[in-house]
């Protein structure tokens, strides 16, 4: 999870691990939470590569190893418009980390989830899309980009894809009856090092014109902070939310043969049996 939804998560009494692959950053996120809360306040990292699913299975082995209870899982990791590259294990990187490395995460932890969540207190799965989705394709034969890469596309195409997967884990959980939440959000356009990639031009017009219209990475967390502790939002799940609010998400996100599909081909992509 971001900075901000891990401080005002602690804030609250919850114990935050923040994930990430950036230790010496991660730990120092970790102490000023600490030092900045009172003495209840508790924030630790761990290191969590989502471009390895090898450090996705370790991860979640150490986790479940410490038998710690999951509340609030915040799905927050991300790159935009990079220039092609590959994950450890060969896969487009914006789809395989963006998306696949998300599914994965959240599919070895959901037995955790499940143990953890309650009556009236659900567990909750919070997934961080973007309103690009709004302009993507997914191209089922190619959802790596192997044929034609496009920047911009395999972001967007990654932004769809975890709002689908949202939909489609709500469905299994409704199904089982289980109590645990899936909610999309869109945190609109964030000044934070994610447009780093931008070319030369572009990046140079972003800084003036981010102070104008981007909103502060506090401001860009609120509504993840409200998917994550809101009571209006207890039980409650399958929706994208932006703004604090529940809204439409792009109408091929509602396609439930597509959310479908795109999960039986994610598990044969990270090896997981269809069923999980």
């Amino acid at each position: 999870m971001g900075y901000e939804t891990a401080r005002h998560l602690a804030g609250l009494g919850m114990h935050v691990v923040l994930a990430g692959n950036e230790e010496e950053e991660g730990l120092a996120a970790a102490r000023k939470i600490c030092d900045e809360g009172s003495e209840q306040v508790k924030a630790e990292f761990m290191f969590l590569d989502l471009a390895s699913l090898k450090s996705i299975r370790q991860f979640v082995q150490k986790f479940k190893d410490r038998g710690l209870p999951l509340h609030v899982l915040v799905n927050n990791a991300g790159v935009m418009l990079v220039p092609e590259r590959q994950t450890e294990e060969g896969l487009e990187l914006q789809f395989g980390l963006n998306y696949l490395g998300h599914f994965l995460l959240s599919s070895l932890l959901l037995d955790v989830l499940k143990q953890s969540g309650g009556p009236g207190r659900c567990a909750r799965v919070v997934t961080m899309s973007s309103a690009t989705h709004h302009g993507a394709t997914l191209n089922m034969d190619d959802l790596l980009s192997r044929r034609c890469y496009s920047a911009h596309g395999a972001y967007s195409q990654s932004k769809l894809a975890l709002v689908l997967f949202t939909y489609r884990l709500q469905e299994r959980l409704t199904a089982g009856g289980w109590p645990v939440t899936a909610n999309a959000v869109d945190p609109g356009m964030v000044d934070t090092a994610l447009y780093d990639n931008l070319c030369s031009p572009a990046h140079a017009a972003k800084t003036p014109v981010a102070k104008l219209l981007f909103r502060t990475p506090a401001e860009g967390a609120s509504t993840a902070i409200y998917a994550a502790v809101s009571p209006e939002l207890e039980g409650v799940g399958g929706c994208y939310l932006y703004n604090g609010q529940r809204t439409q998400s792009a109408d091929i996100s509602y396609d439930a043969d597509l959310q479908a599909e795109l999960w039986r081909r994610s598990c044969a992509l990270v090896g997981l049996p269809e069923e999980a």
